[in-house]
């Protein structure tokens, strides 16, 4: 989405995606992802590989695959996460976290937040 700055309100335009030119990324082997308890004020950083999943105090981390730009694997990355607390079949979280804007998308729990810091390359 593009917006500009017309008038008091502003105007959004919407290009479809062929309009800008997409960047190229490729697979990571796996991701870190840092991991807060907001009433301990504790913070642990986890690896882990695609596919798997991981277990964190009360939550079960899944994780689909963490991307990078091509050539650029300090980059900006990108993974798909599903979160589950324990004790819920539904999950807290499931979608693409981006390690360079956390707010975009970000997990909603009271008590713990995890956030993508980059992808792995080996």
């Amino acid at each position: 989405m593009r917006c500009l700055g017309l008038g008091f309100w502003g105007l959004c335009v919407v290009l479809s995606t062929s309009a800008w030119a997409q960047e190229q990324v490729e697979p990571g082997t796996g991701v870190v992802l840092r991991w807060l308890d907001k009433i301990n004020g504790v913070t642990q950083d986890i690896e882990m590989a695609n596919a798997t999943s991981h277990q964190q105090s009360s939550l079960r981390i899944e994780l689909g695959e963490c991307r990078h730009p091509v050539g650029n694997p300090a980059g900006d990355a990108y993974a798909f996460l599903t979160i589950h607390a324990e004790n819920d079949t539904k999950p807290v979280f499931s979608g693409w976290m981006i390690a360079s804007s956390p707010a975009l998308n970000p997990m909603e729990h009271p008590r713990y937040d995890v956030w993508v810091l980059r992808c792995l390359t080996q």
